[in-house]
């Protein structure tokens, strides 16, 4: 008998092989194919939690001890916590490990060891993300994404966050809470594009205008992560083996040439395929067609720092041509795709304040800020233990952080648990090289439309991306209701007096449209259907409990 029904197995294989030889799959479509083909046979014995072989009698459970069935008990009170928190933003995404690769010396510079060595490669992870998008949402909106890269250092992990924007929306950590809130959906509602309430964020902080104008825009939707380019944001400080220091943005870009999709083109990849980010992604690496960036380094002295007409470490505006220098440090390659979206991409844990000897970090204030939130947020999401989590651990680190919920790993076995201490525990080392004096800087809560207005003549390279512009500003401000909308053309009118011209003739053609589609709708006879009583006066329902008190407590 089993040797017939082998036969009748071989048989249906050879079948499906002949009928789908011809057929070409994309790598996304045959992940599970692929595995089949990597593992002929079983890849073992299915097992319980603790590693007790399962039974086939056990798999089901109608008319049978549910109680008893320790199979049942392990996979379904596992599977109803196999979610933790999602992000509050930067939900949804993707990953995929590489390599940096050093191409110029940059040690007059720095003196951290990632960048140091010419051919010297440093494996990494990275993670791309869609800002205000939930983990279901849809890839092609026109918003922030992230680019974060983790570097497995000799010296500890280094992480840099980077967005597709070169600027960011605010200075002020305070106001990130407020912002989000504003971006993401409505409390009522539950809406997730609310553009009554973005205008009327952006408008009383302006401040967060110039980000806010670059999502508008082309750039605001590239055609994939592997077409877009990256930026840490901050402006960096750097230090070389003698102590000396450099301020710098980082800046990764792609070498696949930038492009973007049209508001058209997403219309329709909308409704086919919302992932297609990830997809895209994920079909390049597997076909071999492995995204690379270039990083690179714009570059002041302390001395440059004090000549400029601006503040080099404001985070919301670019820094002018002709007032820094770029330096290149290597390549960063994607070579290889995850194995298991949730180990390697959703316990992911980035954090700005990651950094390794030679890059001390950013002076700002709202990188100070982010040192803080961040931890915060990845101990709620994964716990105080998350960097022992597989995809976060560094390639050493011995401390005396001990205990706590799992992941402990081997939490230091038998070491001393306290320092000082006088029996060979982990001990600190002198950095001679480190600088000895810190750049205090202080900040103005003052906002320049100045960058905005360079952004939309200067940055915006041609009359057809800035017509593409408009447009979607205006397609945005229709919904939008009044005072905001008032308060919006007139700073688009402080901008520059050209945009608020066209945005506002743009505008009321736009309304026009709508007021002509809503007339024409309600002249529209309604389908035909069944005839419904109407309630008379004195039959109407009375008033919710809920409703009075809710009128009372507004008096």
């Amino acid at each position: 008998m089993k040797t017939i029904v082998a036969c009748l197995l071989s048989v249906v294989l050879n079948v499906e092989s002949v009928r789908y030889q011809n057929v070409t799959y994309e790598p996304a479509e045959r992940q599970l194919l692929d595995f089949k083909r990597d593992h002929p046979l079983p890849i073992g014995l299915w097992t319980k939690n603790n590693g007790d072989p399962t039974e086939i009698r056990d798999t089901l459970t109608i008319n049978s001890d549910q109680f008893n069935n320790q199979l049942l008990l392990d996979t379904m009170l596992t599977f109803d916590g196999e979610r933790i928190p999602e992000r509050v933003v930067h939900a949804k995404g993707t990953g995929a490990f590489g390599y940096f690769e050093v191409t110029n010396d940059v040690s007059k510079y720095t003196y951290a060891d990632v960048f140091n060595g010419i051919g010297k490669k440093t494996p990494l992870v990275t993670r791309f993300s869609n800002a205000a998008q939930s983990l279901g949402g849809t890839d092609v909106s026109k918003e922030l994404r992230g680019m974060s890269v983790k570097f497995y250092t000799k010296e500890g992990n280094l992480d840099l966050l980077c967005l597709q924007t070169p600027v960011y929306l605010y200075r002020d950590p305070f106001l990130f809470w407020s912002l989000v809130h504003a971006f993401k959906r409505n409390p009522q509602t539950n809406i997730l594009v609310d553009f009554t309430a973005r205008w009327d964020f952006v408008t009383q902080k302006p401040v967060s205008l110039h980000t806010f104008f670059w999502t508008l825009s082309d750039y605001g939707r590239p055609d994939g992560y592997r077409r877009m380019d990256a930026f840490p944001i901050h402006t960096y400080e750097i230090s070389n083996k003698h102590g000396e220091t450099h301020y710098v943005r980082f800046n990764f870009r792609t070498e696949q040439g930038f492009s973007f999709i049209s508001n058209a083109q997403a219309a329709v990849i909308q409704g086919t395929d919302p992932d297609y980010f990830n997809r895209d992604l994920y079909n390049a690496i597997e076909l071999g067609n492995f995204p690379a960036w270039r990083l690179e380094m714009d570059m002041m002295t302390p001395e440059d720092i004090q000549k400029v007409d601006y503040d080099p470490f404001d985070v919301t505006r670019l820094w002018k041509n002709g007032t820094f220098t770029t330096v290149q440090i290597g390549r960063l390659v994607l070579n290889k795709n995850v194995e298991n979206q949730f180990r390697d991409v959703e316990q992911g844990a980035f954090n700005p304040a990651h950094l390794v000897p030679g890059i001390p970090g950013p002076p700002d204030f709202l990188f100070r800020g982010r040192r803080m939130f961040y931890r915060d947020t990845q101990n709620y999401r994964l716990g105080r233990n998350h960097n022992k989590i597989f995809i976060n651990t560094p390639l050493y680190a011995k401390t005396y952080v001990r205990d706590g919920k799992p992941p402990t790993r081997l939490n230091m076995k038998n070491a001393p648990n306290y320092y000082s201490n006088s029996f060979n525990g982990p001990i600190p080392y002198v950095d001679e090289k480190r600088p000895r004096e810190k750049l205090q800087v202080l900040e103005s809560n003052a906002v320049d439309l100045e960058p905005l207005r360079y952004f939309y003549n200067n940055v915006l390279e041609s009359e057809a991306h800035r017509q593409r512009f408009i447009e979607t500003i205006v397609l945005s401000l229709v919904p939008v209701t009044p005072p905001v909308l008032q308060n919006a053309i007139k700073i688009l009118y402080l901008i520059d007096r050209d945009l608020g011209a066209r945005v506002s003739v743009g505008l009321e053609v736009a309304l026009e449209q709508r007021r002509a589609q809503q007339a024409a709708a309600a002249a529209t006879p309604p389908p035909n259907l069944p005839i419904r009583n109407t309630p008379t006066a004195e039959a109407a329902p009375k008033t919710h409990w809920y409703a009075k008190n809710a009128r009372s407590n507004h008096k």
